[in-house]
């Protein structure tokens, strides 16, 4: 017996020996695989050398002597920290993640295969102008030269056991048709109403459950900054009712003239609010080369600066919305589809979907004159089939000339000439130079449709109500200094009443905006404090609304009357450090329940509706499981019963403790090593607070929110600030990993400048 425990103890022994080694092999690979930052790499395909320079946060800058070798060596760094990440946004746009998931991502690939993705980036990327194509070229072939360059992949490709392929031009693009997607929700409100008139929900009733952006709310644009003649403003019909959009990704941001900063030059901020992820979306960067110099946020994957400022303008983008999507009804007859009086047969795309392990699965998408029938790809499709008519599946897509022309615009003419070949998804784009003048352009392809036809609802697709056409430039919603010296966007609505056609119905809610317009407007000169300061506010205009139901309604027991006296003594500040936050967020979320029978889903955050149930009564306030009738406000103190019952199980003392940011690598989230990859903060906010802070009713985690955030001072450009969240690289192990989200969580800020010093790399010509 002993003998046999000593055998056994030297086998363990041996083996957790062999753990060991295989760790710190493991830990030697991973640290091979971070990225040559210095000396110097000779690559072919470059012209002449370029420098590469990271600071001390790893942010990156390129010096280079032409724009094939900027752009070249910009696709290099790119791979060089973020190789797996492009990987996985190109997978995503073909539909290919099963052949490394497997069977876990096939209903994902089998959607995105039929919406035709990559299908629209290859045909996009034969149709590029001259410059336009030189442009990808260039960064693809950076890419491809760190590919060829022998540096070892990062450790997602060994855990799932393949190589990259190389780099293509529509790979490039691919990436760009899923930002335009995933900030375009319109097709999934037409279904959301299509869906809630089957149920039998009445026009009538949809006009109370999602109401139509308030007369008495702020716009983007007032009359008098369009000076265009102003139609009557005619009300849709009642089965068109005019929602926000309930889909999460919204943005800030705001221009201020120099009549209106204590520095007599503009100032422009900017946050787009999108899904938080590590690595983070965003990436960066200064880019100089002759005619070009650049800085801002650059997206792995795609070659230029997003979001930013060059020497003499600097911009800023939110989401329009606009409706630049139309599903319609299709007339089945036999085996294709009524259209102008005949029966057109469907067009089918083979698609082979490669499964890990060796499966495939053939798909067959049927293709229209409006393009693919996306309902085949839904989980619970609708009786009736439904087209995708959609701008960014048009065969043509000049979206990267545009921000080629955005980088290089010196004045307010070139930007505005850049914009016109600007196609989807629209976006807000604020504009300031070191002139002083500020100013506001929506660009975009927006469709002309014929009269009665507003996009809220499917249509039939009989040709009746095909688009006809798109709206010219010069029609298209500007402002260039306009009388008030400011211009605030926070994805509400754009035009005033009386613009000549509809961006869309689908606006979200002004709270963030008149948030933002109160604090612009509460002081005579700003300062770069008062930006990052309104960037940071989580004052919540949705309690100040609520507050007076608190003040209204007969708590149901002592402590909810303790409660309810400490919301009504509160400010409405959703600090991550705050109890009040805590509450009143849970309360709300019980209030999201009221219409759950009737629309059939668990949390219908409308406050509109909501606010008028409470005060004047709704019919699903009565709860059927009692033998009284309830009242709205009875609902509502037992709504705030359940929200201190579920503060209790908890055990919460403050918002932040359960409100947290969270930062999920796509794949790594799924295993073990999340605890490597994944990472949480504290953080305030609710959807609604300019410093938004979105959350899932049921984990209350935060998984959207300011995924990058700039502010540019015109007077000293070089002093302008950029953050984003997690950090610049995407490799576990370095030190650039996650070095950012504290700084983004307490609200600091980097040197948006393009001097810096750090580690140089010099990129050479090589044979």
């Amino acid at each position: 017996m002993k003998r046999l425990l000593r055998l056994l103890a030297l086998l363990l022994a041996g083996a957790a020996g062999l753990l060991v080694l295989a760790g710190v092999a493991g830990f030697v690979y991973l640290r091979a695989s971070l990225p040559q930052t210095e000396g110097r790499i000779a690559l072919k395909g470059l012209t002449a050398p370029v420098e590469v320079v990271r600071d001390r946060h790893g942010v990156v800058r390129i010096r280079a002597g032409s724009l094939w070798d900027l752009l070249f060596a910009q696709g290099f760094v790119h791979a060089q920290e973020r190789l797996w990440q492009m990987e996985f946004q190109r997978r995503v746009g073909q539909g290919r993640l099963s052949e490394v998931l497997g069977e876990a991502t096939l209903a994902q690939d089998r959607f995105l295969r039929t919406w035709g993705f990559y299908q629209a980036a290859k045909s996009a990327y034969e149709r590029l102008y001259p410059e336009e194509k030189e442009a990808v070229d260039a960064y693809v072939a950076g890419v491809n030269a760190f590919l060829a360059s022998g540096a070892p992949l990062p450790p997602e490709f060994a855990l799932l056991g393949f190589r990259p392929e190389s780099w293509r031009g529509p790979d490039v693009l691919v990436w760009a048709k899923m930002m335009s997607f995933d900030l375009s929700g319109n097709w999934e409100e037409e279904l959301l109403r299509h869906r809630l008139l089957a149920r039998g929900v009445s026009p009538e009733r949809l006009l109370e459950l999602l109401p139509p952006y308030p007369e008495d709310a702020p716009t983007v644009l007032s009359a008098e900054d369009l000076r265009l003649p102003l139609r009557r403003e005619e009300a849709p019909s009642a089965l068109l009712p005019m929602a926000p959009p309930r889909f999460l990704e919204a943005s800030n941001n705001w221009v201020v003239a120099g009549s209106r900063t204590a520095t007599g030059k503009p100032f422009l901020a900017d946050d787009p609010h999108l899904g938080l992820q590590a690595p983070s979306l965003w990436f960066l960067m200064a880019l100089e080369a002759p005619g070009y110099r650049a800085v801002g946020a650059s997206l792995p994957g795609v070659p230029g600066i997003v979001i930013g400022r060059n020497e003499r303008i600097a911009w800023g983008v939110t989401n329009v919305g606009a409706d630049v999507q139309d599903l319609y009804l299709l007339e089945e007859v036999g085996t294709g589809y009524r259209y102008r009086g005949q029966v057109l047969p469907y067009r089918v795309r083979e698609e082979v979907i490669r499964i890990k392990g060796g499966r495939e699965e053939r798909l067959k998408v049927r293709e229209t004159v409006y393009g693919p029938v996306i309902t085949d790809a839904l989980a619970d499709p609708p009786k009736t089939p439904m087209a995708l008519r959609w701008v960014s599946l048009d065969p043509e897509d000049h979206i990267l000339m545009a921000y080629l022309g955005i980088n290089r615009a010196k004045n307010w003419v070139e930007f505005q000439e850049a914009l016109k070949l600007y196609s989807a998804p629209s976006q807000n784009f604020v504009y300031a130079d070191i002139d002083g003048n500020i100013g506001y352009i929506a660009p975009g392809k927006f469709p002309i449709r014929r009269e009665g036809h507003t996009g809220m609802v499917p249509v039939p697709g009989n040709g009746a109500w095909d688009w006809q056409g798109y709206r010219p430039p010069e029609t298209w919603p500007m402002v260039l200094n306009p009388k008030e010296g400011l211009l605030v966007t926070a994805n509400h609505k754009v035009t005033p009443k009386g613009f000549p056609y509809a961006l869309t119905y689908d606006w979200a809610e002004p709270y963030r905006a008149e948030r933002i317009l109160e604090l612009l407007r509460a002081k005579e000169k700003l300062t770069l404090e008062d930006m990052k300061a309104i960037q940071q506010d989580q004052k919540s205009l949705l309690f100040r609304d609520f507050r007076p139901v608190l003040s209204l309604l007969n708590p149901l027991s002592e402590r909810a009357r303790a409660w309810r006296e400490r919301l009504l003594a509160w400010d409405g500040t959703m600090a991550p450090s705050s109890e009040e936050a805590l509450v009143f967020a849970l309360w709300y979320t019980e209030l999201t329940r009221l219409p759950e029978k009737e629309v059939g889903e668990a949390h219908w955050d409308e406050p509109r509706y909501l606010l008028k149930a409470l005060k004047e009564g709704d019919k699903n306030c009565d709860q059927p499981e009692t033998e009284y009738p309830e009242t709205c406000l009875d609902y509502a103190a037992l709504a705030l019963e359940r929200a201190l019952d579920r503060k209790e199980a908890l055990k919460a003392k403050a918002w932040g403790e359960v409100h947290r940011a969270a930062f999920r690598h796509p794949v790594l989230t799924h295993t073990p090593l999340r605890r490597l990859s994944d990472r949480q903060v504290a953080f305030g906010g609710d959807r609604y607070t300019a410093n938004v802070g979105p959350f899932d009713p049921q984990s209350l985690t935060m998984g959207h929110g300011p995924s990058y955030r700039q502010i540019v001072d015109l007077s000293n450009p070089e002093g302008s600030l950029f953050v984003h969240p997690m950090g610049q690289s995407g490799h576990l192990l370095s030190p650039h990993y996650a070095d950012l989200l504290p700084l983004w969580a307490r609200g600091d800020y980097l040197p948006m400048a393009f001097s810096g010093e750090g580690r140089t790399l010099l990129l050479e010509p090589g044979r």
